[in-house]
């Protein structure tokens, strides 16, 4: 019962910090340099997570062609700016980044 109680908790907590402030922007109207600004929020985002992922995958500063995680991360930017095609990048991304780590990361190991 308290596992319950506890997780209805943290859901009320999550939803209203996220909720109220949703509800308040949706209603207003935003100066044009606020809008523009939020538009790069999802990207500064994506890069503060996945940047520390691809270059401490272990918790170290890890800049090595064993480091499968930094290979696939440049591999699939690199492919996201030639073909602009997402579907493609995570797809491509993923098999390179798998066949890395299973075939060429332990030979170099």
């Amino acid at each position: 019962m308290n596992e319950a109680l506890l997780i209805l908790g943290m859901f009320a907590v999550t939803f209203s910090v996220r909720y109220v402030p949703l509800v308040v922007v949706g209603r207003a109207q935003l100066p044009p340099r606020v809008a523009r600004a939020l538009r790069y929020v999802p990207v500064a985002v994506l890069t503060a997570i996945l940047v520390p992922a691809a270059l401490m995958p272990t918790g170290e500063l890890d800049i090595s062609l064993s480091n499968a995680a930094l290979i696939g991360s440049v591999a699939a930017a690199l492919i996201a700016w030639k073909t602009r095609s997402l579907l493609l990048t995570i797809v491509l991304g993923m098999v390179i980044f798998l066949v890395w780590r299973g075939l060429v990361a332990p030979a170099l190991i």
